[in-house]
Formats: structure tokens, C-alpha cells, sequence
């Protein structure tokens, strides 16, 4: 089954009114370059499977989970034989929940689930995918509720993962790796509460009680990016939530998220999910007309 693309968009058919779509995909054809604004999971049930995104190839073996953020360009390669999970879903719906933003920089980069790379969640992850398709595949009662409750429950784990493995801050010593993460946790609560107020490192260095460079550097062990580049992310899924509202116009969905000009906004927009705020309006605007 061949995607529906709009240049290198691809129009994810969602079940009827829901914002889920998985399939058993056994097909021996290869997906051109796309990209799209649903979270994809892959895991090959059977043979191999391979996908390129960023420049960086990942080989799937059986079992192998590769989780595909929203907007990523990314291309499909099927071998002569097998099967896999393919599975879509809207991830505005849990990217929002209060503590996920401490994550955030985690859970919205590709992400690789092996039992190699991951064996403490592997086998755990493996199975709600699994139970996600069964579910999926029975539609019983709540069945859509069902799924986003497991699709938590698999970034929470990735996000547990993360933070537990001792990893997050190699210069600092083991008695003071909770410390620490428990002041991240106030920075991150800080900065959800006040992107839309011109917030400088200078003044959340401070709060944490660190100088802005140590402060920098912790921050980049944690995340995986700098400050700045959270604080955008931020302001980013803001802004996605605000473009679901048809009657906002795009310069007040800039302000209401934080950012001081209609130029940064659309540059920073379109420098984290690969398309302008307008397209991305637009995009959600014909999809909630096609299920209606």
C-alpha cells in the first residue's frame, strides 16, 4: 500500500474518525522520500527492513523498534519478502501531558528500541506494540483510549530509561545525580510555565544555582541540545496546538507562543517540522474536513 503524497507529504488515512491508523504491511515496495505529521513505529515481525532518515541508515531486524518523529523526512525500504507493524498516531495528544516536557528533546528525536542498545525496556516495549496491534485489530470498546494509554506507557519507559541510566551526568558524582535531576525538573517546570515571557539562560541559570556555563553544559548532557533550541521546541508544540484552532490567525498564534516576531516564528517552525505554520494549519484543516 503506497502512500498518498502531496510532494514528499504523505496524507496518512486515519481509521474513520479516529487519529490512529496501524497495518500489517507485507508488501514488496519501497516508500519514496515523505514525511508527515503523524508519529510513526515500526517493528519488522518478519525478515529485515530498512529506513533512512537524516542522512543515517537504520537496518531492522526482526523485533528492532524505530520510533519516527512527526515531520521527519524519511524513506522506506522493503526487502522481497516480510512483514511489519506500521504504525501512525496523532502524538499532540500525549506530547502535552504535565512531566513530559522533561523529555521532550528524548521523545521528539528518532528513536532506536533494540534489545542491543535498550535490553532494560526492550522486551516491555515489544510487547505493547504487539498489544497495540491486537487491540487495534479487535476494535472492542474504549479500544482508541486503550491505545493512547500504551502509547504513554511507551514513552514513559523511554523516558525513564533516559533519565535512570546514571548516564546524564558523567562529570557528577552518583550522590548528587538526583539532586540535580530534581532541579532540571523545577527548570523544566519553570519554562513550561513562563516560554510565552522572554526567558534568558542568564535567569534559569540562576534559579538552577549555577553560572550560565556550567549551567549550559549540564543542560546539554540532559537534553541533548542546548537551551535555547528546548525553549523553541517549547514554544513549538504550543504553537501546534494553537494551529488546530481554525479562528486563530498565525501572528497571534506567534505571540501566544512565545515568539517576538512573525519572521522567527515561521523560520524557527519550519526549521523544526519541516513546513511553514500555514502549511501545517492547513494541513490538519483539510484532514478534520476529509473525516467530517
Amino acid at each position: 500500500m503506497q502512500p498518498e503524497l502531496n510532494g514528499v507529504f504523505e496524507k496518512v488515512n486515519f481509521t474513520n474518525n479516529s487519529s490512529i491508523r496501524l497495518h500489517i504491511n507485507r508488501e514488496y515496495e519501497d516508500y519514496p522520500i515523505h514525511w508527515h505529521s503523524a508519529t510513526e513505529i515500526i517493528m519488522p515481525l518478519e525478515n529485515t527492513y530498512s529506513v533512512t532518515m537524516n542522512k543515517t541508515q537504520y537496518s531492522l531486524k526482526e523485533g528492532d523498534i524505530l520510533i519516527i518523529p512527526p515531520g521527519e523526512l524519511h524513506e522506506l525500504y522493503a526487502p522481497p519478502t516480510g512483514t511489519r507493524i506500521i504504525f501512525l498516531f496523532d502524538f499532540t495528544l500525549v506530547s502535552n501531558l504535565k512531566g513530559f516536557s522533561s523529555i521532550l528533546p528524548v521523545i521528539t528525536q528518532p528513536r532506536l528500541v533494540t534489545k542491543e542498545l535498550c535490553p532494560d525496556i526492550y522486551e516491555k516495549e515489544r510487547e505493547i506494540l504487539l498489544e497495540i496491534a491486537r487491540e487495534y485489530r479487535e476494535a472492542s470498546t474504549l479500544w482508541e483510549a486503550s491505545i493512547y494509554s500504551m502509547i504513554i506507557q511507551i514513552f514513559v519507559l523511554i523516558g525513564r530509561n533516559h533519565i535512570d541510566s546514571g548516564g546524564l551526568f558523567p562529570d557528577v558524582r552518583t550522590n548528587k545525580q538526583k539532586e540535580y535531576i530534581e532541579k532540571f525538573n523545577k527548570i523544566f517546570e519553570f519554562i513550561d510555565n513562563n516560554y510565552t515571557e522572554d526567558i534568558s539562560l542568564e535567569t534559569v541559570a540562576d534559579i538552577a544555582g549555577f553560572s550560565k556555563f556550567h549551567f549550559s553544559r549540564l543542560f546539554k548532557q540532559f537534553t541533548d541540545t542546548s537551551f535555547y533550541d528546548y525553549l523553541n521546541l517549547r514554544r513549538i508544540k504550543a504553537a501546534e496546538n494553537l494551529l488546530l484552532d481554525p479562528s486563530l490567525p498565525i501572528t497571534e498564534i506567534a505571540l501566544q507562543s512565545g515568539f517576538s516576531s512573525i519572521s522567527t516564528f515561521n523560520r524557527v517552525f519550519k526549521a523544526f517540522k519541516k513546513c511553514t505554520p500555514s502549511e501545517f494549519k492547513e494541513l490538519y484543516r483539510k484532514r478534520n474536513k476529509e473525516m467530517n
